[in-house]
């Protein structure tokens, strides 16, 4: 039988389900003693600030993994100058995480956006803020048709659109791939949304297109126990109109039509449509691939791309269950022969501590030709010029990460 005849279920009942389990923990934590919520962020030290960079903000959103972090300092979305100083701060409320701080253009105008919500990197739930030069939010967006508004993309799109990812869980039969007759799954689905209306003007569902055997996550020991198997973690403008799907458990880009949703190519993976090669001087991954586990592709043009890769998955900052391809996470730029169809990595910027980021993280290409890197999990971020040399570098404390990082003209007044 094919794992993707049995489809959905009701997502109300999952979160029924997670909602029953986070009882006790809310029962023992009303029975410590009550300590006030902290408001502040967390300071950001900025290691080398090199002369060749400019005066343009970091944007951050910075989250609390730790007992000592939590207690000490507020997760939230912050702005950054170049020297470390806070140019503007939003606390998240307490038990929230923002994700995705960034510039955008919205009605011609440059704008702030950014999610905010619980349960970023698995079943998340939240909003995403559209916020003018003056702070104040204009706009939300959520996911339609029913469906949960997942923080790992809130982008843009000309005319008032914006691509926005979902999870939801599902019952699947298994038992071609080995697995159970009844495996809960979590499908990743991407919509491109009316900002003014909220309409759904496109849907895509991974499991309609992507089948469950291309996932790199192993299975887990219940049937009951949800399989995050794609993790959809971005969606980018491709070539010729396309979007560019990212799933971190199949470790696969892949590009998809606007118009009828099918997947043109895959880069990566198990069924990737390319061969996979390395140029003089650089690394393929002990499994042969250029990327594992990664995140945030983003289409230069010219048939090239750049994607952060992890190498890693499990949870870094306590070793438990981390898994690795190569000893480093890496922003890799690949370049495409549409002909020949083979993929070459031809340049690499290195994590500068040889840190493997198990989770999160992006690489943003500069209009000087440099990257600007977030190493999620890792707590720090990067600066490398277009000839690949780190020329700025800025760490949290220990336990505090952001989920992506970006390097950006702003310009609105101190907040």
């Amino acid at each position: 039988m094919d794992p993707r005849i049995i489809r959905r279920v009701s997502r109300f009942a999952a979160g029924a389900a997670l909602l029953v389990a986070a009882v006790p923990a809310t029962a023992a934590a009303s029975a410590r003693p009550h300590t006030a919520t902290p408001t502040a962020p967390p300071p950001v030290s900025v290691l080398s600030n090199g002369r060749s960079l400019n005066a343009d903000d970091v944007f951050l959103t910075p989250t609390n993994d730790t007992a000592q972090t939590q207690a000490e300092y507020a997760n939230g979305a912050e702005i950054l100058n170049r020297a470390g100083k806070k140019v503007w701060w939003h606390a998240a409320p307490a038990g929230d995480t923002d994700g995705d701080l960034r510039v955008q253009r919205y009605q011609g105008k440059p704008v702030l956006t950014y999610w905010e919500g619980t349960g970023l990197g698995g079943l998340s739930n939240g909003t995403d803020y559209i916020l003018n030069q003056q702070y104040k939010t204009i706009a939300k967006v959520n996911a339609g048709d029913g469906d949960t508004t997942d923080g790992h993309e809130f982008l843009l799109a000309p005319h008032g659109k914006a691509w926005i990812i979902s999870y939801d869980t599902a019952t699947a039969d298994l038992t071609s791939i080995g697995g159970p007759s009844n495996q809960t799954v979590i499908d990743g689905i991407i919509q491109e949304i009316d900002v003014k209306t909220g309409k759904v003007l496109f849907s895509w569902d991974s499991a309609d297109h992507v089948p469950y055997s291309q996932s790199e996550q192993p299975l887990p020991t219940s049937a009951s126990t949800p399989w995050d198997w794609f993790h959809a973690n971005a969606v980018k403008p491709g070539p010729d109109g396309s979007v560019l799907i990212d799933a971190r458990d199949t470790w696969t880009t892949y590009d998809v039509s606007r118009k009828t949703g099918q997947i043109t190519w895959q880069l990566g993976g198990k069924a990737s449509t390319f061969t996979l090669q390395a140029a003089a001087g650089q690394t393929l991954n002990a499994a042969g691939d250029i990327f594992a586990w990664q995140h945030d592709p983003e289409w230069l043009g010219n048939n090239t791309l750049t994607i952060f890769d992890n190498e890693a998955a499990g949870t870094a900052n306590t070793g438990v269950g981390v898994t690795s391809e190569l000893a480093y996470s890496r922003v890799v730029t690949i370049k495409l022969d549409p002909t020949t169809k083979v993929a070459t990595l031809v340049a690499s910027d290195n994590q500068p501590e040889a840190g493997l980021a198990s989770s999160q993280g992006n690489g943003q290409r500069l209009p000087s030709g440099g990257e600007f890197v977030g190493w999620g999990i890792l707590n720090s971020v990067s600066q490398f010029s277009a000839a690949g040399k780190l020329v700025w570098n800025a760490t949290f404390p220990i336990g505090v990460n952001t989920y992506r990082a970006y390097l950006e003209p702003w310009g609105a007044a101190a907040h």
